[in-house]
């Protein structure tokens, strides 16, 4: 009984907390191994729509760099690096066809945080919609 009780605090002695996770399921299950959410789709995901949002050409009000900052916030607390504004110059029509492109993919991510108890990264991420469809109305 005893060597039971010394393996289990040796086991529990080398145990290292994992980064937080979007990819992790809700409730602990030790069959399924944790991702790392710099490593995983939904980080490619805001990613992709933070480089949609930054190659924005329309200033539409400061709103669509104020959703590139929620998204940015969002990355920085689960570990995704995002930077820069990186204008394209499109017109407007294709300017909007690209922020509603990159609610569509925060939208994907925050279902995932949402599942995930990331109550955080949902909070960044609803100010970043919040912020693109005020951007949409600007004309």
């Amino acid at each position: 009984m005893a060597a039971v009780l010394v393996c289990a605090a040796g086991a529990r002695a080398t145990t290292t907390p994992m980064p937080s996770t979007l990819d992790a399921p809700a409730v602990g299950n030790p069959a399924l191994q944790s991702v790392a959410f710099r490593d995983s789709t939904e980080a490619k995901l805001l990613r992709d729509a933070y480089h949609i949002l930054a190659t924005g050409d329309h200033d539409y009000d400061g709103h669509r760099v104020k959703a590139m900052h929620s998204v940015e916030a969002a990355g920085k607390l689960l570990g995704v690096d995002m930077a820069g504004d990186l204008k394209d110059h499109t017109p407007q029509p294709l300017s909007d066809a690209k922020l509603q492109e990159a609610q569509g993919l925060i939208n994907q991510v925050l279902a995932s945080a949402e599942v995930k108890g990331q109550e955080r990264v949902v909070k960044h991420l609803n100010e970043a919609v919040l912020h693109i469809n005020k951007a949409l109305k600007v004309r």
